[in-house]
C-alpha cells in the first residue's frame, strides 16, 4: 500500500491519502480547509490516476473533518467513522463557531460505522480497525499489517499522547488503550499521527514520557 501525507489548515492537521496498485484510494481525516488545499488534493488524485472511494475518520474533531464536505460533494464519497463520533458531525457548525469559524458547509453523515476488529477494504488493501477511546469517545486507528503502518489520528504522537480534556476524553481510557492495543504491535510499526512527525511503536515504548 502507498500513502501520502499532507498538512492542512491553521490547526496543522495531517491528512493521509492511502492507495494501492488498483488506483483506489481513501482519504484519512480530510483537514483541507482553504481552496488551495482542496486543489492540492485534486491534483494529487489526477497526477497519480487515483479514484477516491471513501473518507475514513480516526475521529471527528473539527480539524479532522474540515475537508469532508468538499470531498464528499466533489467525488460522491461516503464517510466511515465510529458510532460515538457522529455527535461531532451533528454539532459541527456549532463547534466551528466556538473556534470563531463561520462555516456553513456540513460534513456528510456516515454511510458505514466502524468498530473494533472490523476490516475495511478498498482496492486490494485491507485495514484493521483498532478502537482506542480517550482522546475522543470513538477514536480509531487503522492498521495495515503487511507493511507495518498505523494511522492513529490524535491517539498517539511522537513523544506525546492526545489531549483528554475535550468532551468524550478520558485519560485512563487513552493510556490503557494505547498500552494494550498499540504498544503490542511490532516495534518497527510506523506510526502516523494527526499532527506532527511520524514515529515508531518501538520509539514510543522507549521514549514517550506518558507511557
Amino acid at each position: 500500500m502507498n500513502y501520502k501525507s499532507f498538512t492542512f489548515s491553521p490547526f496543522q492537521e495531517n491528512t493521509y491519502v492511502l492507495y494501492d496498485e488498483t488506483g483506489a484510494c481513501v482519504v484519512v481525516d480530510p483537514g483541507n480547509f482553504y481552496p488551495h488545499e482542496n486543489q492540492v488534493l485534486d491534483e494529487f488524485f489526477q497526477q497519480n490516476h487515483l479514484k477516491p472511494v471513501y473518507i475514513i475518520q480516526t475521529h471527528n474533531h473539527l480539524d479532522h473533518l474540515f475537508g469532508a464536505h468538499y470531498l464528499a460533494e466533489k467525488y460522491q464519497l461516503p464517510l466511515a467513522c465510529h458510532a460515538d463520533e457522529v455527535v461531532w458531525i451533528d454539532n459541527y457548525k456549532a463547534t466551528c463557531a466556538g473556534y470563531g469559524l463561520n462555516i456553513q458547509s456540513q460534513p456528510p453523515q456516515p454511510s458505514l460505522l466502524l468498530a473494533d476488529g472490523m476490516e475495511f477494504r478498498f482496492g486490494n488493501t485491507t485495514l484493521k480497525i483498532i478502537t482506542v477511546p480517550g482522546h475522543s469517545a470513538g477514536g480509531l486507528a487503522f492498521y495495515f499489517q503487511p507493511d507495518g503502518l498505523l494511522f492513529c489520528g490524535d491517539i498517539l504522537f511522537n513523544g506525546s499522547i492526545g489531549r483528554t480534556d475535550l468532551p468524550g476524553g478520558n485519560y485512563e481510557q487513552l493510556i490503557t488503550g494505547i498500552t494494550k492495543k498499540l504498544l503490542v504491535l511490532p516495534d518497527e510499526t510506523r506510526v502516523f499521527s494527526g499532527h506532527g512527525p511520524s514515529t515508531t511503536i518501538g520509539n514510543e515504548k522507549a521514549n514517550n514520557p506518558f507511557l
